[in-house]
């Protein structure tokens, strides 16, 4: 392979004109085009055969200047055109991509064709050359259409550098040649942009061009059509070090003497400022030979010496005595550097040293940072690459620094010690060494722009205190804004990122194939919302892939990610129930961690066709949260919906901690708690049995479950059974549970249950916000409530015997009956025609409109002689006993009906034979059509389109015009040719395809076809529901039973499935029918992707939008996506974006009364035809009461709320989601009657300025029912601060430091007061209250917790009287050094 400086030599290109880079949109991404040069027509101009080539570059035509690199096509062979040929062509079929955001009017692209003897010759004769603008208009959009034809002008490209020639076309020098054109096209090329960070903009390439860090196949492929990009490995970079020859000291003397000569000189003065060295950086960037990855990271150097390291203080300057006091120091970096990079002999690490100058007053001193002046100065730089011959597997390397004029990566002037004088020799001997350990391992390919280009450097904290130099500070606001500044700035190095990377647990390779791209996150519950006050959307759900709000897995910072090994020894140690095979075996334990392997044949060969999936909840680990008891929760029950069976909702599960284990963190038993609210403390855990594939429901039905399993995620709510709050939500993947031809598997999961809470700045409640702001600013807090403890099993199972899995496949092509078989027979009333015998049926079956009309005649009569009937029910019952008491009878007499009996018989009778006759000829006409009826059964699920063709025959030897009729409008008729041809592509159905098949009646606006005589067409359907068939769960718990600890669910069966039957009439011209075609549709479940939960003020509009994650692996290919909603009375759209934009799905949801809740589903399509979804969402929208609550930080304010009884006595107690910051009275349970008027008190004290929402939840303990929900809005105002404190301390303090500061009492008698703090990890007090006679000060004691890592935290004190209110506030500023 080629080294680096081996293509960064040959790739080499002249940059823009400066004025037409300034004059460009800097905001305006980079894209990626596609210039094909297909033929030259014309070529009779060679009088001889030749090789042709062309040669193409930028052209700026405002500025008559040339850039980037000219591209060269390989030869082409022209011939000589005979006399009766005419024209001749020259084929050439040229392909070259570029990207480019320079879009201006005035950039265009010359093309020369030139006569060569060789590819690689350097002699080349010009035979024209042509213009070919790229953009249009002021606004610079791309001149995007089909072929077309540029000329050719005599002579050669160099003539648009002659000052004479501006305007091409008007300019009479230069000629057009006469019938020689070039037909060319320009286009967009989306799939070049993965790589556009790979190389640079305004570069031509060809399909064949070696780009290192992409993918090269064979020679005769296009690397570039759709290009791919090799693997990355992270590196780092530790221990770096930079040695000045011969010593640090006298390096920067010289360098500094060297510079004040030179602006002497420049600026013709003896006297003048004296220059400092204000800082000593290294850029480092990763270099593929073409450009950088990203922009080069700028890290801030430090003095160090043998000693130890000096800091960045310590700045050398030019004086008479110089000199340092300590010997040999070097530059040394404290920390890494990490970056990724690709294996590649081309990759290489670039390094420049750079020094920082100001200027200083003669007497020394800093001047003022408005006349100050500040430059760069390169001293150095290099290049190593790690993967090739010199590189490779070292692990110290050692580089010198070049210098001098020649050419280098970041296109700077870099100081040689060459130019020096000949006293400077000595101090410029040996120039600069660099040193550093390197280290790689391998990570992930690179993808995207937005992520490569991101992922080019890591950045990190880099050895910069956060106490800076503030003339740091200053200098960086003098820097001049023309001066290329870093890639990162000193902030960005003092700080380190405040927020934990979360990172996406990557699925198996075997996932790509699954059509569907759009995969949301693992876990996205409803709390992940940041507000946005943006067109008509209050609200955003942010689900990206990259780092989205709640993860499946994420790891948060200062909480071990597992339990103790002694913890769960002595978990497993409870007893809990084993996963067991069918041979009483234990089942297989997969590791959740490694990779799941898939093999689809192995599924399919498997004889155990049943499975059983397996859930027991074996423990929860609390975690302790600020404000909130050690022992929350204590009960807690589940929700969740595993595949297509229906929500579930568990019973309640008690908390039972570890005996002998003190830590609050240890794993807590989980027991079922029985319906007298004992708890099962033999049976640990809770077993959930989910039976699939024994009967199956619809075609497909297994590959659709491996699918599942595959592709989703389990998401857990979990709930505190005593508040009937939500505690989090905690996600699970499924694909360790594909058996692979194994009897039995199971894993063990511990998984964290995460929320958000949303607190808004302080800013914004304080009123701060500027009017013209139109985002609110919501800080997002992602925290973990506790961990789940979850065991996973899925046990293989052979078929029933009776029970048949084979189900019939679903058949595209539906013939219809033929009108030549005749009429089979049957009974009148008779649903089906194929028996020749009839059978009596139920009246209630045949004919329910006359059972419901003589059961109306019966009970009229009933009511008016009842009495009389009574009597005569009497007199028979004493008339067979009369006959029963007769010995020796052996006859009966005749039972004598009464007159007014046989009258009402007989009118029965006749009310009967009427609606016989009149409804004969209907019964007659219904028996008839059934010769012409086609059966036929679909199994649909939400929004999947089932698609069928019906083969309609025109039964008469005339031609017909059939009219079409559906009795349900989601059985529909296919129209749009396009769309049928995509249908019959996703079913593979071979049938012919016709153009304008239909039209239109205007009268009755039903679809009509032609048909001919005797001609047979395939008329295609297609069905489609947006109904889902899971209805609302109870909002209490469910129906399980309390004393119950394994539960099994069935499989819904076709018995329990909806079912519909739809009628589609075929017509002829007398309206009479010609075939009917009946759907039986068996509305089978569906799955769940995404479950979102919203809690909302009642009677208000919700209105939220859902952050689709972008789109992989391109985001131009991005499709636009399309979105229904199951609820009509939900509105829900999405909108086209450009490419590269967020994708947000639009909700609006009419309020209910609290506390009702709303759930609705949403599909999400990314084809054109909505032909399947990829994803389907569950929505829960809870309404709750809202009150508004405003307060002042540090200070008790009340509030009362009135709860309204119900028609029965209750026993409630209210349950608080911020215990710390707001309590109620009463707080313990109290009886609640029927239709009565509690007052709750609310007590409110919040330590933090902003607002935040609290809930408020009133539950029945007996019926565990939800009675009342509030959602109150806490809006805390800052106090006024009196008094203001610095104290300084010192990093890594074992037992804390203490400090007073004092308080006067204001009132001339004797007041208690009590102290608060916005910090109680922080500041502790001597004494909590305090008595001070009235006019005398108190020292108030305090006590400061030791910090390990330095930096400052600002706390408040707050003085309260007796009735809690603030007296005083003071702000104590704690810098830890």
């Amino acid at each position: 392979m080629t080294d680096w400086r081996e293509v960064f030599e040959r790739t080499r290109a002249v940059p823009p004109h400066s004025q037409t880079a300034r004059h460009s949109d800097i905001k305006r991404p980079s894209q990626g085009f596609q210039l094909v040069f297909k033929h030259l027509d014309g070529a009779s101009i060679f009088q001889k055969p030749a090789s042709v080539q062309l040669r193409v570059s930028f052209f700026d035509t405002a500025r008559q200047h040339f850039f980037g690199r000219t591209w060269r096509s390989s030869p082409h062979d022209a011939t000589v055109a005979s006399e009766d040929q005419g024209s001749s062509r020259v084929s050439f079929h040229e392909v070259v991509y570029f990207h480019s955001s320079l879009c201006l009017p005035y950039v265009v692209v010359v093309v020369e064709l030139v006569e060569v003897v060789s590819l690689h010759s350097q002699h080349a004769t010009g035979c024209g050359f042509g213009i070919l603008p790229l953009y249009s208009g002021a606004t610079g959009t791309p001149s995007l259409s089909g072929n077309q034809r540029m000329p050719l002008y005599n002579g050669t490209p160099r003539a648009l550098l002659l000052p004479s020639v501006r305007d091409v076309e008007l300019n009479r020098h230069l000629t057009v040649m006469d019938g020689v054109e070039l037909l060319y096209s320009f286009q967009t090329h989306p799939a070049l942009l993965p790589i556009i960070h790979l190389f640079p903009q305004n570069t031509l390439v060809s399909g064949h061009t070696s780009i290192p860090g992409v993918v090269q196949l064979s020679d005769s492929t296009d690397w570039l059509r759709k290009p791919r990009v090799l693997k990355s490995v992270s590196c780092t970079l530790d221990r770096l070090v930079l040695v000045l020859s011969p010593s640090l000291e006298r390096f920067e003397q010289d360098l500094l003497h060297l510079l004040t000569v030179d602006s002497h000189n420049t600026h013709r003065t003896q006297e003048g400022p004296t220059l400092v060295v204000q800082e000593r950086r290294l850029h480092v960037g990763v270099h593929n030979g073409w450009t950088f990855l990203e922009g080069p990271q700028v890290l801030v150097l430090e003095l160090e010496s043998a000693g130890g390291p000096r800091g960045r203080s310590g700045s050398f300057r030019q004086t008479s005595g110089g000199g340092l006091s300590s010997s040999s120091p070097v530059l040394a970096l404290r920390g890494g550097v990490e970056m990724e990079m690709v294996a590649h002999p081309a990759f290489a690490l670039v390094f420049q040293l750079e020094y920082v100058f100001s200027l200083t007053a003669s007497e020394g001193k800093l001047s003022t940072s408005t006349s100050r002046v500040a430059f760069l100065q390169c001293l150095g730089w290099a290049a190593w690459s790690p993967f090739s011959g010199d590189g490779q597997g070292a692990a110290r390397a050692q580089l010198q620094l070049q210098a001098g004029a020649t050419p280098n990566p970041f296109g700077v002037m870099v100081y040689s010690a060459s130019c020096t004088s000949h006293s400077t020799t000595e101090a410029t001997e040996g120039g600069v060494h660099l040193s550093f350990q390197f280290s790689a391992r391998e990570e992930r390919p690179q993808s995207s722009p937005a992520g490569s280009r991101r992922g080019g450097l890591t950045k990190r904290k880099h050895g910069v205190s956060p106490a800076r130099d503030e003339s740091i500070q200053e200098l960086q606001a003098s820097l001049s804004r023309s001066i290329q500044g870093p890639g990162l700035s000193m902030s960005q190095l003092a700080e380190a990122s405040r927020h934990p990377t979360l990172r996406h647990s990557t699925g198996s390779p075997w996932q790509q194939s699954i059509p569907s791209r759009l995969h949301p996150s693992p876990l996205a519950s409803a709390h992940q919302l940041s507000h946005v006050e943006r067109f008509g959307v209050s609200s955003i759900v942010h689900l990206e892939m990259s780092a989205p709000v709640i993860m499946l897995g994420t790891r948060t910072t200062g909480l071990p990610s597992r339990s103790s090994r002694s913890s769960l020894a002595y978990l497993f140690s409870a007893s809990f129930p084993e996963v067991l095979d069918l041979h009483g075996q234990v089942a297989e334990v997969s590791d959740p961690s490694e990779p799941v392997t898939f093999n689809p044949q192995r599924e399919e060969a498997d004889p155990l066709q049943s499975n059983t999936l397996v859930l027991q909840f074996l423990a929860f680990s609390r975690i302790s949260q600020t404000g909130v008891p050690t022992d929350w929760p204590r009960c807690v029950h589940f929700t969740f919906q595993l595949y297509r069976f229906p929500p579930v909702s568990t019973q309640r599960l008690s908390l039972i901690g570890l005996q002998g284990k003190p830590t609050n963190d240890d794993p807590c038993i989980l027991a079922v708690i029985n319906k007298d609210g004992t708890v099962n403390t033999e049976s640990p855990g809770l077993q959930l049995r989910f039976t699939v594939g024994a009967e199956p429901v619809c075609p497909g039905e297994r590959r659709s479950f491996l699918k599942y399993l595959a592709q989703h995620s389990l998401q857990i709510d979990v709930w505190d059974s005593n508040s009937m709050q939500l505690i989090g939500c905690a996600a699970v993947e499924l694909k360790h549970l594909l058996r692979q031809g194994r009897s039995a598997v199971q894993v063990v999961h511990e998984l964290e249950v995460i929320t958000t809470e949303f607190i808004q700045d302080g800013s914004v409640a304080s009123g701060h916000l500027s009017r013209h702001a139109v985002m609110s600013p919501i800080n997002i807090l992602t925290s973990v409530k506790g961990r789940l403890h979850l065991r996973l099993g899925n046990v293989g199972g052979p078929v029933e015997r009776g029970s048949d899995i084979s189900v019939p496949s679903s058949v595209h092509v539906v013939k219809g009956c033929s009108s030549m078989q005749g009429f089979g027979g049957g009974s009148l009333f008779s649903s089906s025609v194929s028996q020749k015998n009839a059978r009596a049926l139920r009246m209630v079956e045949v004919h329910g409109e006359l059972m419901s009309l003589l059961q109306a005649r019966g009970d009229r009569a009933g009511q008016v002689d009842a009495e009389e009937s009574r009597l005569r029910k009497l007199s028979r019952m004493a008339a067979v006993r009369q006959t029963e008491q007769q010995d020796g009878a052996t006859e009966h007499k005749p039972y004598m009906w009464r007159r007014e009996e046989r009258q009402q018989l007989g009118r029965d009778l006749r009310v009967i034979e009427a609606y016989r006759e009149q409804s004969k000829a209907e019964g007659i006409a219904n028996m008839l059509s059934q010769a012409i009826t086609t059966q036929h059964t679909l199994y649909a699920s939400l929004g999947t389109v089932q698609f069928f063709e019906f083969l309609l025959k025109n039964p008469f030897s005339l031609p017909q015009t059939i009219t079409i009729h559906s009795d349900d409008p989601e059985l529909s008729v296919v129209v749009s040719t396009e769309e049928w041809r995509y249908l019959k592509q996703m079913t593979k159905t071979s049938t012919p395809l016709e153009q304008d098949m239909f039209k239109l009646n205007e009268k009755t606006r039903a679809l009509q076809v032609y048909l001919r005589p005797k001609e047979a067409v395939h008329i295609p359907l297609k069905y489609q529901t947006f109904v889902s068939t899971h209805t609302l769960p109870p909002q209490g718990l469910g129906p399980m039973r309390g004393d119950q600890t394994h539960h099994t669910f069935q499989r819904l069966q076709p018995s329990a499935v909806s079912r519909k039957s739809i009628k589609v009439h075929f017509q002829g011209q007398d309206e009479k029918p010609v075939a009917i075609c009946q759907v039986r549709v068996e509305l089978t479940p569906h799955g769940v992707d995404q479950t979102f939960r919203f809690s909302h003020p009642e009677g208000t509009f919700l209105k939220k939008a859902i952050r689709l994650p972008p789109w992989t692996p391109a985001p131009e290919e991005a499709p636009v996506l399309h979105v229904r909603c199951t609820d009509p009375n939900v509105i829900c759209d999405t909108r086209a974006v450009a490419p590269g934009e967020p994708q947000d799905v639009y909700v609006k949801v009419a309020g209910c009364p609290s506390p009702q809740i709303k759930k609705f589903f949403i599909t999400v399509f990314t084809d054109r035809w909505l032909l399947a979804p990829a994803q389907i969402w569950q929505v829960y929208v809870h309404f709750l009461q809202r009150l508004d609550i405003s307060c002042v930080t540090g200070q008790l304010t009340c509030q009362s709320l009135v709860l309204r009884g119900t028609q029965a006595m209750r026993k409630v107690k209210c349950h608080v989601s911020h215990p710390l910051e707001l309590q109620v009275d009463p707080c313990e349970v109290f009886v609640l009657p029927p239709r009565a008027v509690q007052d709750v008190q609310l007590r409110v004290r919040c330590h933090r300025t902003g607002s935040k929402f609290v809930q408020l939840s009133v539950v029945d303990v007996e019926q565990q029912q939800l009675v009342e929900y509030w959602l109150i809005c806490i809006t805390a105002h800052p106090p006024v601060i009196s008094k203001a404190f610095e104290i300084c301390l010192a990093v890594g303090g074992g037992r804390g430091s203490t400090k007073k500061i004092t308080f006067t009492n204001p009132y001339p008698n004797t007041r208690t007061f009590h102290l608060l703090s916005d910090r109680t990890d922080l500041l502790q007090f001597k004494e909590d209250t305090f008595q001070v006679d009235g006019g005398q000060t108190y020292s108030i004691g305090l006590r400061f917790a030791p910090s390990q890592s330095p930096g400052q935290e600002e706390i408040l004190i707050y003085v309260n009287n007796q009735e809690e209110l603030n007296e005083e506030t003071f702000c104590v500023k704690v810098i830890y050094r």
